[in-house]
């Protein structure tokens, strides 16, 4: 080999070195606290931002309501994603940053039942009010769709008729899980965590005039140790990679 080569060789193999150098020093480890109802979305999301950023990123699950509760009493990460409402509770608090809150995906409650459970007909509002008052056992999330079926359950008139068979597991437990363990005979929850399970049967989404909807958002905690990384993160939910797993998932991107 030519002198003269041997210099280019060595002049890009440093050039290579710096920049992979370069890369790990300004590379982040950062830590995103998220429901399990968007774990499709957000993992697509951090498979996206990894390739592009070069960070770590870390997850942890858990329930809208025990990720509410982590924040509040100190927890310290550098993204949140949960339910929009609380994010902004949170927001209020200071625990998460004052306009960073990004809207990704909008999900609605849906129902299932146990794999041996005859399959009710809920497309109708009259349809699911006589499910519930014939299904021999109730479970319904802790989280958002939970605090709203427990109103509708009684704007219904059977809330009294059925509250001694309705359970609530804890913050983060999977609605599918309970139903597929043969635990409850009729389930409801966020039709991104019941839609693509085995082991249950899914039904559809509650009738349309009663439908409530759960916007899931991301914000950065105004502690956050990498800043800067977390803002690109929240950009990443938006991207249409994200937004593909987000519709595949069962809910609406935004």
């Amino acid at each position: 080999m030519k002198p003269h080569s041997i210099v280019v060789l060595l002049i890009r193999v440093l050039c290579a070195a710096a920049a992979a150098s370069c890369l790990q020093a300004t590379a982040a480890d950062l830590r995103v606290l998220a429901p399990n109802a968007t774990k499709a979305s957000v993992s697509e999301a951090v498979t996206n931002f990894v390739k592009s950023s070069g960070n770590t990123v870390i997850v942890s699950w858990a329930g809208t309501e025990a990720i509410t509760k982590r924040i509040t009493e100190g927890e310290v990460v550098d993204i949140v994603v949960n339910a929009a409402q609380n994010i902004d509770r949170l927001t209020t608090q200071g625990k998460l940053s004052q306009g960073s809150r990004t809207d990704f995906a909008r999900s609605s409650i849906g129902v299932a039942v146990a794999p041996s459970a005859v399959r009710p007909d809920v497309s109708s509002i009259e349809g699911l009010k006589s499910a519930l008052l014939g299904a021999k056992s109730i479970v319904i999330s802790s989280g958002t769709s939970g605090r709203y079926l427990s109103d509708l359950f009684n704007s219904l008139g059977v809330g009294d008729q059925i509250k001694a068979k309705v359970k609530q597991p804890p913050s983060g437990a999977q609605i599918a899980d309970v139903l597929a363990a043969g635990e409850a005979e009729l389930g409801f929850q966020q039709i991104s965590e019941l839609l693509h399970v085995d082991g249950i049967q899914f039904l559809g989404p509650i009738p349309a005039e009663i439908q409530n909807y759960t916007i899931y958002s991301g914000a950065a905690h105004t502690r956050a140790p990498e800043f800067e990384a977390a803002q690109a993160f929240l950009r990443a939910l938006r991207e249409p990679e994200t937004a593909a797993v987000v519709r595949k998932s069962g809910m609406e991107p935004l």
